[in-house]
This record gives C-alpha cells, sequence and structure tokens, in this order.
C-alpha cells in the first residue's frame, strides 16, 4: 500500500521549491524527502518533478498529482484540528520567530506566563533578526515590528500595538556634552549605534510639524544588538534611538532622558503573520489570544523594568 506521508512530502518540496526548505518546516533531511520522493514516482511509474542544480519545476503530471496531495494533506490537518478544538486543554508544540530586541525586551519575560497557564503546550522560538517566512521557515507566527504591514495572500495579520524609537541619553551625558534644544544640537554628543562596520551612519528623524532632517554621526560604540547598546547609553558612553518599551523603566527612574521629544522616525507596528488555517490549532489560537492580553509596546505596560 502506498505510503500517504509520500504524498505530503511532495506537497511540501512542491509547494516550497526545494527540498532544503521543505526539509527545515518538516524537520527531515533533504536527502531523504529526495528518496521519498523518487521511490513515489518509482511506485507511480512517472516523473513528478524536473530536477536541476538551481530550481524544481513540476511536470504535468506533478501538477495534476499535486493537487490531490494539498486536498488530501489539508484534510488531514483539519481532521486533527477538529479533535484539537473539542480537547478541553490545549496541547501541541506552537514555533514562532521573533526579533532579537522584542524577545528581551517583551517576549521573554511572558512566555514563562502562558507556559504556565497552559501546562501541555510546547513553545520552540526562533531569535533572530532576519525576516522570516511562516510558510517557507516552517512556523506558525512570525512577530514583527515595522512600519508597514505585509500584504499577503497567504498570510493573515494581528496587531498588537505600535511602538516608537526614541532619541535618549543619559543625564550624565547632557550635563557633560550641553543640552539638546533642536535638531542641530545633536552634533555635540557622542552616540552609540546598530551600525556595526561602519565608521559614519544617520539618523532621520520627522518633527511634530512634519520637518524632516538627517542627522549624520560617528558612533563611539557599536553593537548589534540594541540591549547590549542600551547599558552603554545608561551610563554616558553616547546617545541613541531605541524602542520605547526597553527604556521606559530608565525614564521614569531618571536614568535616561528623551532628547527633543516629538522628533524620530516613523512608529513601528507589532504584529503577527501567520497562515490563517494555523490559528485554528488550539495552542496557536491561545498564544495569539495571550499576545493580544499582554504584549503591549505602545508603552501601557512595562517590560523593561
Amino acid at each position: 500500500m502506498q505510503d500517504l506521508n509520500d504524498m505530503i512530502f511532495f506537497a511540501e518540496v512542491a509547494e516550497r521549491g526545494s527540498f532544503t526548505a521543505a526539509g527545515r518546516a518538516l524537520g527531515l533531511p533533504k536527502s531523504r524527502l529526495s528518496r521519498r520522493v523518487a521511490s513515489l514516482e518509482a511506485q507511480l511509474g512517472v516523473q513528478l518533478m524536473q530536477r536541476s542544480s538551481r530550481k524544481l519545476s513540476l511536470t504535468q503530471a506533478g501538477e495534476l498529482y499535486l493537487r490531490y496531495c494539498v486536498e488530501m494533506r489539508d484534510a488531514a490537518q483539519a481532521a486533527h484540528e477538529a479533535i484539537a478544538q473539542v480537547q478541553t486543554e490545549p496541547h501541541g508544540t506552537v514555533r514562532l520567530s521573533c526579533p532579537v530586541t522584542l524577545a528581551q525586551s517583551a517576549m521573554g519575560p511572558l512566555l514563562p506566563g502562558f507556559m504556565q497557564r497552559y501546562p501541555q503546550v510546547r513553545v520552540e522560538m526562533r531569535v533572530l533578526n532576519r525576516p522570516v517566512d511562516p510558510v517557507e521557515d516552517g512556523v506558525d507566527i512570525a512577530l514583527r515590528v515595522r512600519p508597514q504591514i505585509e500584504d499577503s495572500a497567504t498570510l493573515v495579520a494581528k496587531t498588537f500595538g505600535v511602538s516608537r524609537l526614541i532619541l535618549v541619553a543619559s543625564p550624565d551625558q547632557l550635563r557633560w556634552q550641553g543640552p539638546v534644544l533642536k535638531p542641530v544640537d545633536l552634533s555635540r554628543l557622542d552616540t552609540v549605534s546598530m551600525s556595526v562596520g561602519e565608521s559614519q551612519t544617520s539618523w532621520r528623524l520627522e518633527g511634530p510639524l512634519g520637518e524632516v532632517i538627517v542627522h549624520s554621526h560617528e558612533p563611539r560604540y557599536m553593537a548589534d544588538d540594541l540591549l547590549t547598546l542600551s547599558f552603554a547609553v545608561v551610563q554616558g558612553t553616547g546617545a541613541a534611538m531605541l524602542p520605547d518599551y526597553m527604556c521606559r523603566a530608565h525614564l521614569r527612574a531618571g536614568r535616561l532622558v528623551e532628547i527633543l521629544p516629538g522628533w524620530g522616525p516613523p512608529p513601528g507596528i507589532a504584529h503577527a503573520m501567520f497562515p490563517a488555517r494555523r490559528a485554528l490549532f488550539p495552542p496557536v489560537r491561545h498564544l495569539l489570544d495571550f499576545l493580544s492580553e499582554n504584549l503591549k509596546v505602545d508603552g501601557s505596560y512595562d517590560f523593561a523594568g
């Protein structure tokens, strides 16, 4: 009897465009997937894929077969999720991706509370600063903070709030190097920056009346992690542009001072992107609901304290 898993493997390879991407999503070696698809072709007596060093393409038989494989896979997933929905206690694994700063400042403190509330749910979080495609990278939820939400035909967005980058410095630094009353005064301040390897970087700032300035500067200290930079800012090494949710506790305690209130780049929208059908899976749905209740990046919740 034909192994129905081979139909799922073929569908994943065909939809993701490579054995590597499908293997990453399924958690299987690409060599195993290649053998299983080749065995499937041998059983069917037809070639389903044209293989080259650059890409995969479906044959006419492959395109026809893919439609049935996708229907079978989706029906099996729907059956699994239907059973999961009638369970009183959600269980299973949720895979999500999260930018480094959001993980350190917000998700890190929050997720233990979710795990305590739902003890049968496992969470696998990838913390990384690169674009993540939920379908290609095999995650249920991709958390993002961007000025705009992607317009996608295959993914659904759920927003959690708006985050601002604000200019901050320590009170000691401003005593040493002078107050900043207008944008031109920024030139007297030492700065720190994420732009590792670049001798000069710039901040694009929009004013309260629509004015726009670009402040070019040579950072004294550079690191590719905002939390690391925030320690330097608090200790007076230099001014920086930091997310408001990261430095709000420092501002309240007087360890940091906001420079030029009302000036800054466009705000970022904290949101999740996910395939619509994954939101039917109870652990994913409960995590999305939990984040809607608790993940507030507009400053009304203190993640830094």
